[in-house]
């Protein structure tokens, strides 16, 4: 051990109370050794979490930090009451990591000599495959043999509903990937990709079915989010969000039913688009509910959105620049304050639209009821003896669907025709406004909590069959959100343009 000062009186007592409560996950111990301060900080290559709030909530939601012993230890003395120590770790399934802690004694404590961190860096080696992100991933996994497309250097991941030739489409379901064939050509939209000369970097988890928003996979857990770490990652087109936010690719291939596009893109700071229903082909893709699925992808720029869109969407039929946009303050109103904030900033200029959609929470009703009802004519004849291969809130939620009666179908149905009619002639020709989630991503705890709120605006383009654009936004607190544009049927490219008009 290298020491430039002689050592204050506790502080190496503390550094190893702390690193026997690291090692065998303390909860408590941990919290009372963090500073009791909003200041207090905790990195590592999740990011950054302020506040011992914070720090202990992520904490709570973990499973533990990697098996590992110290084999240097350094302490830099500052004064009697700071000190800095830096050790390096070896970790126990290989490779050496390192810590960097700031400690500071309060004289009033008596724990620990009074001694507790007030900043934190971790660091260890990075896995050469994240399975919450991947199922599988290549340099690239597939080649284009296109040279010099329009998307000649992108890089794409396959969310694991769409078929990719070689490989079995997994649904995010252990139990299906196992019995699944081997797909002998590639979905219309991945093979798209490829022709305009963009290359597929790997297969992305998805949700078990895609039949959720959270990003909380039972079976191989949530992808993180590079841009709120101690929250969830939003999906079900979570893996392939969150390989765009980390760089690992620069197109995130999903699909959108209830939301999977969207609220990931504004959970994760994304751009992203749900495209017209029907408007890009589903050959290849394995469904959730055919009345509502469509091909989406999310990216870093509003410039390379629309240029997937030029490769993958249909050829628009004339209906000039979009002049105005309109702002539905009764929808702004459903979102937590912070996201509203930062939808109504965004838009300064928009006009305010007076719609105030009275049965929304009915539709939202019937919209649920439809989507499980068809989910289960999709999946139900496999699932009925596999229930229990699924995850608790993903098994919930196809156990209701299985209930769905055909008479409760239709009632949904009709309900959904009446919200059909009447979205589309609010809609009309204008391009409208509101949050693509009523909050910021929830962390894991609060996920279940926030689905109803989420399908209540998710729901509207979803039941008009609406294309519908997600831009980031960011809240007072520096967090991701999510300004959600939707326009008529057909119109995707012009939502597409006015996105990269707002970020010029």
């Amino acid at each position: 051990m290298t020491e430039l000062k002689p050592v204050p009186h506790g502080l190496l007592q503390a550094f190893r109370a702390y690193e026997s409560a690291l090692m065998s996950d303390d909860v408590a111990a941990l919290d009372a050794l963090f500073a009791d301060s909003p200041t207090t900080l905790h990195g590592d290559a999740a990011g950054l979490l302020v506040g011992h709030e914070r720090i202990a909530a992520a904490r709570g939601s973990g499973g533990g930090a990697p098996k590992r012993r110290i084999v240097q230890t350094h302490v830099q003395v500052i004064d009697e009451d700071h000190a800095l120590i830096v050790a390096v770790t070896e970790l126990e399934r290989g490779g050496r990591g390192l810590q960097t802690q700031l400690w500071a004694r309060d004289p009033v404590r008596i724990e620990h000599g009074g001694w507790q961190v007030t900043a934190i860096h971790v660091s260890a080696p990075a896995p050469a495959f994240d399975s919450r992100i991947w199922r599988v991933v290549g340099d690239p996994l597939v080649s284009s043999h296109t040279a010099d497309g329009a998307l000649s250097g992108e890089t794409v991941a396959v969310k694991d509903l769409f078929a990719v030739a070689g490989f079995a489409v997994g649904a995010g379901s252990p139990a299906w990937l196992e019995q699944a064939p081997v797909a002998s050509s590639h979905a219309a939209a991945v093979a798209s990709l490829l022709d305009a000369g963009a290359s597929v970097r790997g297969i992305a988890r998805t949700e078990e079915f895609a039949y959720s928003l959270s990003g909380l996979n039972a079976h191989y857990g949530a992808p993180p989010n590079p841009k709120a770490p101690d929250r969830i990652p939003g999906g079900s087109s979570s893996g392939s969000a969150t390989a765009v936010a980390l760089g690992q690719a620069s197109i995130g291939l999903g699909t959108d039913t209830g939301g999977s596009i969207r609220v990931p893109a504004a959970y994760q700071g994304l751009y992203g688009i749900r495209t017209s229903h029907g408007a890009v082909s589903r050959e290849g893709l394995l469904p959730l509910a055919k009345a509502f699925d469509t091909v989406g992808w999310m990216t870093r720029s509003a410039f390379l959105l629309q240029a997937v869109g030029d490769v993958l969407l249909p050829e628009a039929t004339a209906s000039g620049p979009v002049e105005e946009i309109y702002l539905v303050p009764s929808l702004v109103g459903l979102a937590e304050e912070d996201v509203a904030t930062a939808v109504n900033e965004a838009l300064p200029e928009a006009k305010p639209l007076a719609w105030e959609p009275a049965r929304l929470d009915e539709w939202r009703r019937a919209f649920v009821i439809g989507q499980a009802y068809q989910a289960w004519q999709a999946h139900g004849a496999w699932l009925e003896t596999r229930l229990d291969t699924l995850g608790e809130a993903v098994r919930g939620r196809f156990e209701m669907a299985r209930k769905v009666t055909r008479a409760q179908a239709d009632e949904a149905r009709a309900v959904l025709s009446q919200a059909r009619a009447e979205i589309l002639e609010v809609v009309g020709d204008r391009v409208l406004a509101y949050p693509s989630a009523p909050s910021v991503a929830p962390t894991a705890a609060e996920a279940a909590g926030v689905r109803d709120d989420t399908m209540r605006l998710t729901c509207i383009a979803g039941i008009a069959g609406l294309p519908a654009v997600s831009i980031p936004v960011r809240t007072p607190t520096n967090l991701p959100a999510g300004l959600c544009l939707v326009a008529a049927p057909g119109r995707d490219r012009d939502l597409l343009a006015l996105a990269q008009r707002l970020t010029e």
